[in-house]
């Protein structure tokens, strides 16, 4: 879409008596006041236009979504840049034409649609009937749909795109973002998360018919439509089915004493947990009561994400000591994440970082494989990745074992289409995954996926346990055997883009134009990479090898103390994110030095790259 609006001729004698001066602003409101027949939102820009607050109209009106690290996602309400009925059947329309300029076959194969359980009665939108809109506009094209007659977690889309063999799906969530948030997943026929060339193509495709067709408003086609197919019972058996396939100690998980709680934080995860660990062969996990129901306010919690650690998991924490169970697992609000808590000898919780998890799970993942895998098979062919903000510790466990190692831009959007692309060469991924508790544990499923992962975790703990070992002490002994890997990742928040623009162009004007700084404190600079321009001091023509990513900004450093820390913003929401992580060799393991040092180089990265008084940032402390 343009500026404002859309593409269109405006009736001049509409809205006349509530002009407000500003012909492309204009517009935009008789557009949005023709098209909307959500009446909540419709009244939203009627209210907003009557009291003459032509700066908040020209905000929700002048700019459209456009796709970032996962998908579209904004706040739900009133507006072409929100997340609503009219920009979800503009969207829809969007990927109709796209996808059927690119498949000859696109009415029989069919597009999947799931959706979580977001609401937001001001707006009279819910994720279940953005899903039915996303459904109407191609019921009534003729489109063959599967679509999901309840809440699923996100990994049921893409895992649905390949079973079913569809072009491709939509899920409709915002996963863990506060609860005014929703979004608009797309997977494309692989079973990945769409990538650079489709999303630009889809916008496109967005702009050339953003009026909504007949039909399209016609959300009951869901429950009238021959077209409709309900993928959940096939879809499910056929999941938990491919699950066993990671499983290695079934008879274990059937006699162990060790007990889980698990919260699925008020969204979609608890059914499907319950049937992950049975599928395992475990009893069941003990839900948290207060939390084990979707709710879309997300009543016993500041924000939905486990990521946010001991805070926002008191309930399973208090619930876990009340039954003595030693490990507790936490799915997000749409259950692609995961979030592992296990009490220690003292007492006292240890919440893992992804990171962290992502070293027992790397080590689990490639000793399962070694001890299970066929005489001829060759330790070359298997591969483990990660985006590139994320640990090291699977590139260091990769060197000392001889399997292959890749790293990807952020966003599982990348890492998925890698592993399909490398499947598809006859290489064997076994795990993949980024800091922010994302994993993939196999390959079933080309996502990050928190029920998965949770009954992977519950089997490694039961493992351990037979041998006297807690997870935390499993991961001291990795880091031992592989060098350790400290990293911290925190953020700030910044509410102002060109005060984020202006943080990232300093540094790539550091010591004058166009020069990167080289040193940070008293910490010399050895490397410089920068994803937004394609800049990477260390390649012999100065070229990343990464895409260059021109939407967001993203800059890395490698310090010549050993310590690599990236700046990056999020794709999500309004942060400026940092990651450090000092990567020592197997050996040196004075574990608090390492800690000491790392603690000072953010702090000089803080204070001399961010500068937060200066420029306004609220600081969030990991």
């Amino acid at each position: 879409m343009g500026d404002c609006g859309a593409p269109g001729d405006v009736n001049s004698n509409v809205l006349v008596a509530r002009s407000t001066g500003d012909a492309q602003l204009d517009k935009a409101v008789w557009q949005w006041l023709s098209w909307d027949k959500n009446q909540k939102t419709k009244e939203q820009i009627e209210s907003l236009l009557q009291s003459g607050k032509h700066k908040e109209l020209r905000d929700r009106l002048c700019c459209r979504l456009t796709f970032g690290t996962a998908g579209l996602r904004s706040a739900m309400g009133a507006g072409f840049c929100y997340i609503n009925d009219l920009t979800v059947i503009q969207s829809t329309q969007g990927i109709y034409k796209y996808l059927e300029r690119n498949f000859s076959d696109f009415k029989q194969r069919g597009f999947v649609v799931g959706y979580d359980t977001r609401g937001q009665v001001t707006s009279n939108c819910s994720s279940k009937k953005l899903a039915k809109l996303t459904a109407a506009v191609l019921l009534a094209k003729d489109v063959l749909v599967y679509f999901f007659s309840t809440y699923v977690p996100t990994p049921f889309v893409p895992y649905a795109v390949q079973q079913l063999g569809a072009v491709a799906g939509v899920m409709i969530t915002a996963s863990h973002n506060r609860k005014e948030d929703n979004g608009y997943k797309v997977y494309w026929e692989n079973g990945a998360q769409i990538t650079s060339p489709h999303d630009k193509e889809i916008i496109k495709c967005i702009e050339e018919c953003v009026e909504p067709w007949s039909g399209s408003w016609n959300e009951n086609l869901v429950d009238t439509s021959p077209l409709r197919q309900d993928p959940l019972k096939k879809i499910c058996d056929s999941y938990m089915d491919d699950l066993t396939k990671i499983c290695y100690h079934r008879e274990l998980n059937m006699q162990t004493s060790l007990k889980f709680v698990h919260t699925s934080f008020h969204g979609v995860g608890h059914d499907y947990v319950q049937l992950a660990f049975k599928a395992f062969g475990f009893q069941p996990p003990i839900p948290v009561p207060e939390q084990k129901d979707p709710d879309p306010d997300f009543s016993t919690v500041k924000c939905p994400n486990p990521e946010e650690g001991e805070s926002v998991l008191e309930l399973s924490l208090r619930l876990a000591e009340k039954e003595d169970a030693r490990v507790v697992v936490a799915t997000d609000p749409d259950a692609d994440r995961l979030a592992v808590a296990e009490q220690q000898e003292n007492g006292c919780w240890k919440v893992f970082t992804g990171n962290e998890l992502a070293a027992l799970f790397g080590w689990w993942m490639f000793s399962r494989w070694k001890e299970n895998c066929s005489q001829d098979a060759d330790v070359r062919n298997v591969y483990m990745l990660a985006t590139t903000v994320s640990s090291k510790i699977l590139r260091a466990i990769a060197l000392k074992e001889g399997f292959h190692f890749e790293e990807t831009l952020p966003g599982f959007k990348w890492i998925g289409s890698r592993v399909k692309n490398l499947i598809d060469n006859g290489k064997e991924v076994l795990f993949a995954f980024e800091e922010s508790i994302g994993f993939m544990c196999g390959t079933s499923v080309l996502d990050k996926d928190g029920v998965s992962a949770a009954v992977v975790i519950a089997e490694m703990a039961t493992y351990l346990q037979g041998q006297n070992l807690t997870l935390a002490q499993k991961l001291v002994d990795v880091y031992e055997m592989y060098g350790y890997h400290i990293s911290k990742t925190s953020y700030f928040l910044c509410y102002d883009p060109p005060t984020i623009k202006r943080i990232f162009e300093r540094l790539r004007n550091f010591d004058g134009p166009q020069s990167y700084p080289k040193c940070c404190g008293i910490y010399n600079i050895l490397h410089v990479r920068d994803i937004t321009t394609g800049y990477d001091s260390s390649q012999l023509n100065k070229k990343s090898v990464l895409p260059v990513s021109k939407s967001s900004q993203m800059i890395t450093f490698t310090f010549q103390n050993g310590c690599v820390a990236t700046l990056r913003t999020s794709g999500t929401e309004p942060k400026i994110k940092y990651y450090a992580e000092m990567c020592a060799l197997p050996g040196h393991s004075d574990r608090s030095v390492l800690e000491e040092e790392l603690q000072k180089l953010i702090e000089a990265l803080i204070e001399n790259f961010l500068e937060p008084a200066k420029n306004g940032l609220t600081w969030r402390s990991a």
